[in-house]
C-alpha cells in the first residue's frame, strides 16, 4: 500500500492553503496560532514535520523564529518555495514524520506535527512519528500534536453528508460501537480522545492542553462563512472560550494535543 502515492495525488488538486483561509478553516489556523504564541519566546528555533504548503512555517519566519519545516509530497514543496520570502529564516526538506533522523536530538523548542497524524495507520507508524517530534524536542519543549476526530466525521459526512450506510458497507464503521477504521485509500486516519491519551501516555511528557480546534465551525461552515465581521469576531470569543471544555471537544473536526518534554 503506497499511502504516499495516496497522498500525493489527493493534495496535488486539493487547495490546502484555501481551506485555511476560509472563515471556517481560520478558526483552526487562528486557534493553533494562538496556542503557538502563547508559547513563543524571542530566539526559540521551531520545527514544523508535515508542514504541506507552508502556512504555519512561512508566518512563524516572518515573525523572525528560525523554522526547520520537513514535508513528503513534492506538490506541496513546490508551493512552500514558492510562498517563501526572500531573506525569511525557514528551510524546507523532504522527510516522513516516522524518520527524522537528519535532525539532531533535542535541537528545537518548538516541534508542530500539525499534519502527519492524520494520515498514518497503524499504531506502529502513530508512535514512531510522535516519538520522533518527541525525540528532536528540547528537555522542557512544546510538541503540537493535530489530529481529525471520528465522531466529527460521523456526523459531518455519514448522517449530513448522506454516507453512513456506505461507510457501514465499505467496513469503515462499526454500526454498534461507532468506532472508525481507515486505510491508506480513506486519506483520513480518524481518532477518539481515548485513542490520542493513550497514544501520548507512552512518552515522558505532561499535557499542557487538549484543544478543539475548530470546534463546532465545521458543522455550520455555510453560516460561518456568511457571518459578517462583528458576528464572526463573536463567534470566534465563544470559540475560544470554549475550546478547551471537555464536553466539547469530540465534535471538533481537529484536535491539537499540546504537552511538554519532561525527559
Amino acid at each position: 500500500m503506497d499511502t504516499k502515492k495516496y497522498l500525493a495525488d489527493y493534495y496535488g488538486q486539493y487547495d490546502e492553503e484555501g481551506r485555511l483561509l476560509t472563515r471556517h478553516g481560520m478558526v483552526e489556523y487562528l486557534t493553533t496560532m494562538k496556542y503557538i504564541e502563547k508559547y513563543l519566546k524571542p530566539g526559540m528555533c521551531i520545527a514544523e514535520i508535515g508542514a504541506a504548503t507552508g502556512r504555519y512555517s512561512h508566518t512563524l519566519a516572518q515573525k523572525g523564529y528560525p523554522v526547520d519545516a520537513v514535508e513528503l509530497i513534492e506538490h506541496n514543496i513546490e508551493l512552500f518555495k514558492q510562498r517563501t520570502v526572500h531573506g525569511e529564516p525557514v528551510t524546507i526538506t523532504q522527510g516522513n514524520a516516522t524518520d527524522l533522523s537528519f535532525f539532531p536530538e533535542g535541537t528545537y523548542d518548538i516541534t508542530l506535527l500539525l499534519g502527519p497524524m492524520y494520515h498514518l495507520f497503524t499504531k506502529e507508524e502513530q508512535r514512531q512519528a510522535l516519538s520522533e517530534a518527541i525525540r528532536i524536542t528540547k528537555d522542557g519543549g512544546i510538541i503540537f500534536s493535530a489530529y481529525c476526530m471520528g465522531d466529527a466525521s460521523i456526523l459531518s459526512y455519514g448522517f449530513t453528508g448522506g454516507h453512513i450506510h456506505e461507510i457501514i458497507e465499505k467496513c469503515m464503521l462499526n454500526p454498534e460501537t461507532f468506532e472508525t477504521f481507515s486505510n491508506p485509500w480513506d486519506l483520513f486516519e480518524l481518532y477518539r480522545k481515548e485513542d490520542i491519551d493513550t497514544l501520548r501516555s507512552q512518552f515522558p511528557v505532561t499535557q499542557l492542553h487538549f484543544v478543539a480546534s475548530d470546534g463546532y465551525a465545521n458543522h455550520m461552515r455555510e453560516v460561518v462563512d456568511a457571518m459578517d465581521d462583528a458576528t464572526y469576531e463573536i463567534f470566534l470569543k465563544y470559540h475560544f472560550s470554549t475550546c478547551e471544555r471537555t464536553d466539547m471537544v469530540g465534535y471538533s473536526h481537529h484536535t491539537l494535543d499540546i504537552f511538554r518534554k519532561t525527559m
